[in-house]
């Protein structure tokens, strides 16, 4: 992926400012310009992962960055592919990924940003969340009687309580970009018809039942009220600091080219490098240089 590459996928697919943002307006199906087959996408995905690989080492070394990725998308829109994929040439040792699912008994006895501040990443590493405390202003939204299992006091539950979390993610998510982490959001846009040959295609595959869940069918019911969700959710908390890619899903090879875009920008923000080596530990260097030359063999 070179640069110019880069920086075309990042411009088509970025979101700063929410205002006026319509989901309608992106297509799912859409190639950002990549129309010269599977074959060349990879091979520029893979140029990305050489790139991202480079970077998470001095990231790593540097230890005064983190980078906080969050996935959210429709069921079957590829996130788990995309963490597959694109974070392939990645240290492990550099990365953590964690999946939200429901919450539990505990989780729910906290605030909503609970579950996924504890588990932030630290200074040095690549943090995934699949799924996020969107979760609360997504499905949540939707199925208003899962916001009554968080026992919240009935007066702070107003007609005004979803503007009020798009403030709390807001307010947090400048909070961690004060504090040396960058905030990657992916919004992986799948259309209703795609989703629909990805789940017959489940049904007919027996290595793909263990990933079907009766419940996805009901959110398919649902997809109306689910994407006026997100178009609010982006429109609330799209900001510079944080911003939202919203990457067309149908194809899932041009949506991992666009994923590892999104995040070699993030991260040549950071102005990456290896620590310079300070003059007791360069003496240090030459000393065992020498060491080693006097050892036979």
């Amino acid at each position: 992926m070179t640069p110019e590459e880069g920086a075309r996928l990042v411009e088509l697919t970025r979101v700063t400012e929410g205002a006026g943002f319509k989901l309608a307006e992106r297509d799912p199906a859409d190639k950002l310009g990549l129309n010269d087959g599977k074959k060349a996408v990879r091979a520029m995905l893979t140029a990305g992962i050489e790139r991202l690989s480079q970077m998470q080492d001095q990231l790593y070394a540097l230890n005064r960055w983190s980078v906080l990725t969050i996935f959210q998308a429709m069921d079957a829109a590829g996130k788990d592919s995309a963490i597959k994929h694109v974070m392939s040439g990645i240290n492990p040792q550099g990365c953590q990924v964690y999946a939200f699912k429901a919450p539990s008994s505990e989780e729910l006895d906290h605030d909503f940003l609970w579950r996924c501040m504890r588990n932030l990443p630290e200074r040095g590493r690549i943090g995934i969340f699949n799924r996020s405390y969107y979760e609360e202003v997504l499905v949540v939204r939707v199925h208003p009687e899962l916001l009554a299992k968080q026992r919240l006091p009935d007066n702070v539950v107003t007609d005004l309580i979803w503007e009020e979390r798009f403030e709390d993610i807001r307010n947090v998510e400048r909070y961690l970009a004060r504090n040396g982490t960058a905030v990657v959001k992916i919004f992986l846009n799948v259309s209703k018809e795609e989703q629909l040959k990805r789940f017959r295609d489940r049904l007919n595959r027996p290595e793909k039942h263990w990933k079907f869940d009766p419940s996805d069918l009901e959110s398919r019911s649902e997809w109306d009220s689910y994407m006026a969700a997100y178009e609010d959710m982006i429109r609330h908390t799209a900001t510079p600091h944080a911003p939202w890619y919203v990457i067309p899903a149908d194809d899932k090879w041009v949506s991992r080219a666009a994923v590892a875009a999104a995040l070699i920008d993030t991260m040549e923000r950071l102005d990456l490098h290896y620590p310079e080596v300070t003059e007791a530990q360069q003496k240090a260097i030459e000393a065992a240089r020498k060491t080693l030359r006097k050892e036979k063999g």
